[in-house]
């Protein structure tokens, strides 16, 4: 069955990076991911996708601080966070659709000072 597991979340301080992890099972390596968030009181938002061919889109609001990767070998896709702020703040979801939707169980980012 699928299984998406996330790692990585963690306290910084504005202007700190992070970098979480995603780990699947029972999907292709090349699946098409996707990682969302959620803040409190706020709907899940899109955060970034990196697709089958390996292209990825962002949204407008993390271009030129995250990036998305992968490992194929190790069934791993990445998010570097950088340059982070305080509105970065949230739960961070893996996703993949395979006729439905996939999530896994999130990751914790708070940026605070």
């Amino acid at each position: 069955q699928v299984q998406l597991v996330e790692s990585g979340g963690g306290l910084v301080q504005p202007g700190e990076s992070l970098r979480l992890s995603c780990l699947a099972s029972g999907i292709a390596s090349s699946t098409t991911t996707a990682w969302y968030r959620q803040a409190p009181g706020k709907q899940r938002e899109f955060v970034a996708r990196i697709i089958s061919s390996g292209s990825t889109n962002y949204a407008d609001s993390v271009k030129g601080r995250f990036t998305i990767s992968r490992k194929l070998r190790e069934k791993t896709v990445y998010l570097q966070m950088d340059s982070l702020k305080p509105e970065d703040t949230a739960v961070y979801y893996c996703h993949v659709y395979l006729g439905r939707d996939y999530w896994g169980q999130g990751t914790q980012v708070t940026v605070s000072s």
